[in-house]
């Protein structure tokens, strides 16, 4: 056999396992609430090829590939366990495995590893909880559509409605253009499923899910008991309100909490998930997942403190053009943003520095930043630097990270590539909050830089979720458990 004929039979083999995944998977999520991961990357509703490539992208520490035959072994002994909801990385599992001297089997060491999600100790199956989203802009439309992904169990957060303000044209086609900007959107794509319209009680039914359009002009107009909606998590995506009072405003008869998905003023707390999300108060009704930026620099820079300590920083972001900028120039209430924004490069502030304090209020450092939007509509990069306690080099700093990307409790909000040639373009669609590119880092003695890629959309909103589930009572655990310390 030639070389080439021996690498398409192995290729074939591979697509053969791949194949075989997937009800497996199916049925896990379907039925015991079981999200199976790969690196932190989820492995649910993919096809074949993206089963493969993310075996191929998430490489383990020493950077060998990790094979689709090393995962399948313990895939295959989760169905045997009578497992609890919970988040099973079998990425995880295969590497710790070969690390393991004790000559256990495969099915032994994989219910030793999810022992939590197993007898007394395992989380129950819940009702879900009701979720609604007021606005549906950009970021609702994608908080819509991972809501929409993870409500495949029947379990967890479900959407139930969704607030707007009336277009201004006839209410059934009011209604069938925003059903038709989620399920079509120029830069991340189609909706994966179906999307049907039901006028007559103005609802959109994606996947099964039944969602209803509410029109309002204020908070104050919807009781959201009146559409057998309770105890509800109330995401505002609007950004029209910022402060405790403000938001206060959504504590209407249905609705529990308020999470904003914009930078929290005065004392509402901002959250950056995996970061500081462990100290929301149970009582705690209003909250902000702060920004984009924030959520892409405070994960590395906390990374980076806690093994060198920081004693100052700067961060520069590169960011894509939003909503809030004019397609052509025209009035705008902040300087430079009326500046036509496919066309220029435009110079403007960003609080993603100054909110670093409410999300690392251990963080002695001071941190400054500025921004400048650039003709891209999406994906963003913050160029992070930073004065450090100790000297380090460019190997140790790349090894920690891609240590921390892969095993520490920050895996879900820090990826790490290494490829060559990357560009913006490469991370739309990333699930993390930000992306170390390996190959711009620099470091001299005290002084490191990094380049931090985030898709300011997406993954902003993976973090949204994130947050969400915590305050829901809805996120999982993970096993194996994440590397600390």
């Amino acid at each position: 056999m030639t070389v080439n004929e021996d690498s398409f039979t192995n290729w074939k083999n591979r697509e053969e396992i791949a194949e075989s995944m997937i009800p497996i998977i199916g049925k896990l999520h379907r039925e015991r609430d079981v999200t199976v991961l790969l690196h932190s990357r989820s492995l649910v509703n993919k096809s074949v090829v993206s089963i493969l490539k993310t075996h191929r992208f998430a490489r383990q520490i020493a950077g060998e590939e990790l094979s689709i035959t090393e995962t399948f072994p313990f895939l295959e002994a989760l169905t045997a366990l009578d497992l609890g909801p919970s988040q099973i990385d079998i990425g995880r599992l295969a590497e710790t495995y070969k690390a393991d001297e004790r000559g256990l089997s495969v099915a032994e060491f994989t219910a030793e590893a999810v022992a939590g999600a197993l007898g007394a100790d395992k989380i129950e199956r819940r009702e879900g909880r009701d979720v609604v989203l007021y606005g549906f802009g950009r970021i609702g439309r994608l908080v819509a559509r991972l809501l929409i992904e993870k409500a495949g169990s029947g379990n967890g957060l479900r959407l139930r409605a969704v607030v707007v303000r009336r277009g201004g044209g006839r209410a059934d086609e009011d209604l069938v253009k925003r059903a038709s900007l989620l399920r079509r959107d120029s830069i991340h794509g189609q909706f994966q499923g179906t999307i049907t319209v039901d006028e007559a009680n103005s609802t959109i039914v994606a996947n099964g899910n039944v969602i209803k359009v509410i029109y309002a002009d204020d908070p104050s107009e919807v009781d959201y008991t009146a559409y057998g909606i309770k105890d509800a998590i109330l995401i505002d995506n609007t950004g029209k309100w910022r402060d405790r009072e403000g938001l206060s405003k959504h504590l209407r008869p249905g609705v529990d909490k308020v999470v904003l998905t914009a930078p929290g003023k005065g004392d509402v707390p901002n959250i950056v998930h995996g970061v500081n999300h462990d100290t929301i108060k149970p009582d705690e009704q209003i909250l902000s997942c702060a920004s984009c930026t924030t959520n892409a620099i405070v994960p590395p820079l906390k990374a980076m403190d806690d093994e060198y300590g920081v004693l100052r920083g700067h961060v520069e972001t590169v960011h894509s053009f939003t909503n809030d900028q004019n397609l052509l120039d025209n009035y705008h209430k902040a300087d430079r943003r009326g500046r036509s924004a496919p066309l220029n490069m435009v110079i403007t502030e960003t609080g993603a520095a100054s909110a670093v304090a409410k999300a690392l209020p251990d963080l002695q450092a001071k941190i400054t930043g500025s921004s400048i939007r650039v003709p891209v509509p999406d994906v963003s990069i913050a160029i992070l630097n930073l004065q450090l306690a100790r000297e380090t080099s460019r190997e140790e700093v790349l090894e920690h990270l891609r240590d921390v990307s892969l095993t520490s409790p920050l895996r879900r909000q820090i990826d790490f590539t290494s490829a060559p040639d990357a560009v913006s373009n490469d991370f739309i669609g990333s699930r993390h909050a930000s992306i170390v590119d390996a190959g711009a880092t620099k470091v001299d003695g005290d002084n490191a830089i990094l380049y931090l890629w985030y898709d300011n959309e997406f993954g902003y909103s993976c973090q949204v979720i994130r947050v969400v589930q915590h305050v829901s009572g809805v996120e999982y655990p993970t096993y194996p458990a994440p590397v600390t310390g």
